[in-house]
């Protein structure tokens, strides 16, 4: 239980900061933080959250995580359900905190005919710059599979471990600086879901590439680890 509520807050705070700058502060008129900011953002939540709460449930947050370690070989089978549905719940307890917030202002409604609306995932007219589905399928099937590159050999027997938590953070922050234009980022199932169920229409029906992408490319990226990166030496 302690895992799974771990993998809760770790992915709550993941939302509510990486999609709340995205919604509050990115556009604010003379002092919004911009692309860059955004990226930052989901950056820190993980790289905070993974000394927060990484020693008790491993810090994935993001259910293609649990699957990229599962397939090199770092995570229990038997755990992958419950951990996903912590990351989800968590991840959709966050967008309903943000709509609470938002619903404050006067004038606030979520247009789901429009890209990037409360902070969704998107192809085609979605896509934030309008990128086709191949091209989002491949940005997300390759960044994710870097970004679990990154997490497994971060957090080798081998490597620097106090490090981790700040090479995790910043990959997921270049990922982000490269992918807003494509698809707004996703590369974590719970986070496109979370903003999909809020937003409906075309951004939840395209809501099966942000989860089939990213967990493909989490578990290529376990597998080449497991295989052929993996120093299988004694400590």
């Amino acid at each position: 239980m302690k895992k799974l509520l771990a993998e809760f807050f770790g992915t709550y705070w993941l939302v509510f900061g990486g999609c709340g700058s995205a919604l509050f502060a990115c556009n604010f008129p003379g002092a919004g933080i911009g692309f860059v900011g955004v990226s930052l953002a989901f950056g820190l939540t993980v790289l905070t959250m993974a000394y927060a709460v990484g020693h008790i449930s491993g810090g994935h947050f993001n259910p293609a995580v649990s699957f990229g370690l599962w397939a090199g070989g770092r995570f229990s089978a038997k755990e992958l359900l419950p951990y996903i549905i912590a990351q989800c719940v968590g991840a959709i307890a966050a967008a309903g905190t943000l709509f609470t917030i938002a619903s404050g202002k006067a004038g606030f409604m979520i247009d789901n005919t429009k890209a990037g609306a409360f902070a969704s995932n998107g192809y085609g007219a979605f896509s934030p710059d309008g990128y086709s589905m191949q091209s989002a399928f491949i940005a997300e099937f390759a960044l994710t599979l870097f970004f679990v590159l990154i997490i497994l050999g971060a957090t080798d027997k081998f490597a620097n471990g106090k490090f981790a938590g700040i090479a995790i953070g910043l990959a997921l922050t270049l990922i982000h600086l490269i992918s807003i234009p494509i698809t707004n980022t996703s590369v974590n199932p719970a986070r496109s879901l979370s903003q999909a169920l809020f937003v409906g229409g075309e951004p939840l029906s395209q809501l099966w590439m942000f989860w089939v992408a990213p967990i493909l490319g989490a578990i290529v990226a376990g597998f080449i680890y497991k295989n052929l990166l993996q120093d299988h030496s004694e400590a």
